[in-house]
């Protein structure tokens, strides 16, 4: 784990590291800011998983969350999106696949399965590098996310039972199996058998039962991804029918971009704040 940038922000760092993932077998890159609380106490962490085509440099430059994070005493842990490197496979014809958009599986499929185990690595590999050389709480951490980190977000919070204070997402492409995002990515990632796809879907995952977290989703009513990609109506219908707790926020005149993000990640902060220490 080497530190190859810091900048200093509202009174804390913003960090960036690169290290060899034992998960995805290649060099990784991840930010993080510590709050200025981390020198003296550890603090607790909210994971962010960006979107297609992202890496960890788009939420730390264009959210603004720094300022909220050191208010609230949070760290903020940044992952890339996919792995990256000479050797990695990649479609460099499509913006939707490879680099760039690991949608946070683990890839069974050549040539992918390499190197793409995403899940694996924003679930596990990556929480235990944080906790054991970085000043956070151990296992006290929230997880948030957008389009297809928001996807990421919701089924590591789904998926690891306990694992996580709260989820939280903006745009989340909340139906993989039906989207086309999700059906090309899947598909090559995961293979034919739509039925393997459904362990990394959101709405699937509590249509089967999956432990209901309460989830917090902020969606632009001007999204242009809205009606073909992103489906949070089957989400909040299959959490209705469980009988869990999901707060669909529908924002009038927002869109898909950061714009949207800056507005609304202050709430989202102070949301997973009440929730990490209470």
């Amino acid at each position: 784990m080497k530190k190859i940038e810091s900048v200093k922000e509202f009174g804390g760092w913003l960090n960036r590291y690169e290290h060899q993932s034992t998960s995805c077998h290649c060099t990784m890159t991840f930010s993080v800011y510590l709050p200025p609380q981390a020198e003296t106490e550890k603090v607790p962490a909210v994971y962010w998983l960006s979107g297609l085509t992202c890496t960890d440099d788009n939420f730390r430059t264009k959210a603004g969350a720094q300022r909220y994070a050191a208010e609230l005493g949070l760290a903020l842990i940044m992952p890339d999106t996919s792995p990256r490197g000479d050797d990695v496979a990649d479609d460099p014809n499509r913006y939707d696949l490879g680099k760039g958009a690991g949608f946070y599986v683990n890839a069974t499929q050549a040539p992918w399965s390499t190197h793409y185990q995403m899940y694996d690595y924003v679930a596990a590999e990556l929480p235990a590098l944080i906790e054991a050389h970085l000043p956070v709480l151990p296992g006290i951490k929230s997880i948030s996310g957008h389009s297809m980190g928001g996807h990421g977000a919701l089924i590591c919070a789904l998926k690891e039972k306990g694992a996580y204070r709260s989820v939280s997402a903006f745009s989340p492409i909340c139906h993989p199996v039906k989207c086309p995002w999700g059906e090309g990515c899947f598909g090559a990632y995961l293979g034919d058998d739509k039925e393997q796809w459904k362990a990394y879907d959101a709405t699937e995952l509590i249509m089967a039962g999956h432990s209901a977290i309460p989830v917090l989703i902020d969606q632009g009513t001007n999204d242009e991804f809205l009606a073909e990609q992103l489906f949070p109506q089957d989400l909040q219908a299959a959490y209705e029918e469980q009988g869990g707790s999901v707060t669909l926020r529908m924002q009038e005149g927002y869109d898909h971009s950061y714009h949207f993000i800056a507005t609304f990640i202050g709430e989202h902060l102070a949301y997973h704040a009440k929730a990490l220490r209470g």
